[in-house]
């Protein structure tokens, strides 16, 4: 194991940003990455792997920030934040200890949700008639359950953006909405994990690791971008399945590997 470089930031930093709103859980990505880089899973690379996440907080912002200016769009992610804050500040140090950096938890997670993703697109999508087309239509009832949903995600390898998707779809929300308001709903999210984790790890970060956090959260707002453009592009009329699939290969890669 080594510590980690710039060039292991850089391509780490990529690696989030792309993945961070797709179904298939960045920080799986992230830790598979780390592990194929041969990098130290100490304190600090388990908090670079949530901190360079707020790079595609700012993507979002940088987007949809005129949504953040809506007094109701606010209310509602207030009330889907809270579900999540609450389970994630009593479980952080059970999930940062045991579960963030563990390569096992990652891949049966992964492979888990991939399975769920296949069987939801085919046997429930469209079961629900789509109700809610607007942000303004969700019910707080409804923005609860998604937060609900979301906090499913402190697994490493679950996916915030696929547990919120699904969660949502089943509330009978268009796709477009969904995941737009899994964007929108990732920058408290994000920025309440990161300033926890800063806060609790400020001590052992020198001047070199807020370099590498530097060079990684720049990556990350970069390749965040086209991301969200990926995605809501992709949901217009194309099945989710896809990304199970392409979960449970990525398992099956580094079973392999690690066999």
């Amino acid at each position: 194991m080594s510590l980690m470089t710039p060039l292991d930031s850089l391509i780490l930093g990529i690696i989030e940003g792309f993945t961070e709103f797709l179904p298939i859980s960045s920080t799986a990505h992230l830790i598979l990455a780390s592990h194929v880089l041969g990098l130290d899973q100490g304190s600090f690379v388990k908090t670079f792997e949530i901190a360079i996440q707020s790079g595609s907080v700012l993507a979002v912002l940088v987007l949809y920030w005129r949504k953040f200016l809506d007094v109701d769009v606010l209310r509602k992610l207030v009330v889907a934040f809270l579900p999540t804050a609450v389970i994630g500040l009593v479980l952080y140090k059970i999930v940062k200890t045991y579960f963030l950096g563990n390569i096992y938890v990652v891949l049966v997670a992964l492979g888990i949700g991939g399975i769920l993703l296949i069987l939801f697109e085919k046997f429930f999508n469209n079961k629900k008639a789509i109700e809610i087309k607007e942000i303004r239509d969700i019910s707080y009832k409804s923005a609860a359950l998604v937060g609900l949903a979301q906090a499913v995600a402190i697994v490493p390898g679950v996916s915030r953006s696929a547990a919120t998707i699904v969660g949502g779809l089943l509330l009978g929300m268009d796709r477009a909405l969904i995941v737009e308001f899994s964007f929108l709903l990732a920058v408290p999210t994000i920025l309440a994990a990161t300033l926890l984790d800063l806060m609790k790890n400020a001590h052992a970060l020198g001047s070199d690791e807020a370099g590498i956090l530097l060079i990684g959260f720049v990556a990350a707002f970069v390749t965040a971008m086209a991301g969200i453009k990926f995605l809501l592009h992709y949901v217009k009329n194309r099945s989710f399945a896809v990304f199970g699939v392409y979960r449970i290969i990525l398992v099956i890669f580094f079973v392999l590997i690690l066999l």
